[in-house]
């Protein structure tokens, strides 16, 4: 794209550094500013919580738009118009079970050993959006996570295989931003020659294979031969942008992100993900929050954080619980505050373009229960303010009619997904 302004200006982003400005009218060619508001683009960010939250300090009492914010929501009180609250959604009984090892179903309401017999396995909402026009941005998707988890992994493939998360917040920068010299690139086309190279052996072998085995281990293959072609796809992605320069953003990290306690790492990720929305180097992002470390965190708590959610209802277990997830609802208040103060091409801001998902795996970590998820959908343009409550219904819808919803928001012609039973009832578009 050629640009007759500079991008130049900046705002200031959640962890204190300037956040780049969006594109802008006067930025664009002639021909990018005929259909403007058809060229700017959605996004969707899933922010997934390893341990959940305490369900009575979580959801509010009252349903409606005339519901109030409970003490642990009231940071969001200036976007509460830009959001709805869902209660008792669920991925039902025979994906709704399985403490801390059912957290990995969040966002495909599948259980991966539940996956069998499923078209796409248990793929997960961000990355069945990031299907659509994946060549449009650098990364068809991303995905961060503040910490190490064998649990809380948020996107799966439509092969049924998780994909790892990136918590090295250099390595973010670098991927985004970070300059190749020609040398480098040079030597990363050749290692991807290479690693095509090896994937058309791999493919013959497992072909030939394919014809001295049974049907099960043929099924086996089948989804060995997914994960080829997803891979297939990231070479071609990556190859296709490699000559593309990455966009320059008057950013830096601190020089000791790597080293920083939990309650400093957790803005300058937010950061991260909004430079990468606003330069379009990817339009589908997931953030994966988890353990806090052995320190606290940096949040004046004594017991650990898995300790903690199982309070059993001790009053002061409850009251260091409430100090994490405070803190967790006060950095998602502030990303969506950055998201709300960008303005976009088409009148909008970056919010109203962005369907943003906020909530876990996890409905009761104390019990170990993953029924009545704690959900909160934001921005996206869709009809918002309400707390929807599915709690009277004879037979409630399963969470992952939600993400019907958001797909169809998000550009996706399809009325399905996973066990979903249409879209989500009581969700609209603002449009």
């Amino acid at each position: 794209m050629n640009h007759k302004l500079q991008r130049r200006h900046f705002l200031k982003g959640l962890g204190g550094s300037a956040l780049f400005l969006p594109h802008l009218d006067a930025m664009a060619s002639t021909n990018a500013t005929k259909s403007i508001d058809s060229a700017v683009p959605k996004r969707m960010v899933c922010i997934g919580n390893n341990f959940g939250f305490v369900p009575q300090l979580f959801f509010p009492e009252k349903t409606g738009t005339q519901y109030d914010l409970p003490d642990l929501l009231k940071p969001l009180q200036d976007h509460k118009s830009a959001l709805t609250i869902f209660s008792h959604l669920d991925h039902g009984p025979s994906n709704g079970q399985g403490g801390h090892s059912g957290i990995h179903a969040y966002l495909s309401g599948i259980l991966s050993k539940n996956s069998k017999g499923f078209k796409e396995r248990n793929i997960s909402v961000d990355q069945k959006a990031a299907e659509l026009n994946p060549a449009k941005t650098r990364f068809s998707s991303l995905q961060f996570s503040s910490s190490e988890s064998k649990n809380n992994k948020l996107s799966w493939s439509n092969a049924g295989v998780a994909l790892p998360s990136i918590t090295n917040l250099n390595q973010i920068f670098d991927l985004l931003f970070q300059k190749s010299s020609p040398a480098n690139k040079r030597n990363a086309k050749h290692q991807l020659d290479s690693q095509t190279s090896i994937l058309d052996l791999v493919k013959s072998d497992a072909d030939r294979l394919t014809k001295q085995v049974g049907k099960s281990d043929r099924e086996k293959l089948d989804r060995y031969f997914s994960s080829i072609r997803s891979v297939e796809k990231q070479l071609e992605q990556t190859r296709l942008w490699i000559d593309h320069p990455k966009p320059t953003v008057d950013y830096q990290l601190p020089k000791e992100a790597a080293n920083l306690n939990f309650s400093k790492r957790v803005p300058l990720y937010y950061d991260l993900i909004a430079l990468a929305l606003q330069t379009d180097s990817t339009r589908v992002i997931t953030f994966g929050t988890g353990d806090i470390g052995s320190d606290g965190g940096g949040l004046g708590v004594t017991r650990g954080y898995h300790q903690l959610t199982h309070h059993g209802k001790v009053p002061g277990y409850i009251a260091e619980l409430s100090i994490i997830e405070s803190f967790l609802v006060k950095k998602f208040a502030g990303f969506l505050e950055t998201l709300s103060s960008i303005e976009e091409p088409n009148g909008k801001t970056l919010l109203d373009n962005t369907i943003t998902l906020f909530g876990s795996g996890m409905g009761n970590a104390s019990s170990h229960s993953n029924k009545r998820l704690p959900l909160i959908l934001a921005g996206g343009g869709f009809r918002h303010g309400s707390h929807i409550s599915f709690e009277n219904q004879n037979q409630r819808p399963p969470a992952s009619n939600l993400f019907v919803s958001m797909l169809q928001q998000f550009g996706m012609e399809t009325d399905r997904f996973g066990q979903s039973t249409g879209t989500l009832s009581g969700l609209e578009s603002a449009q």
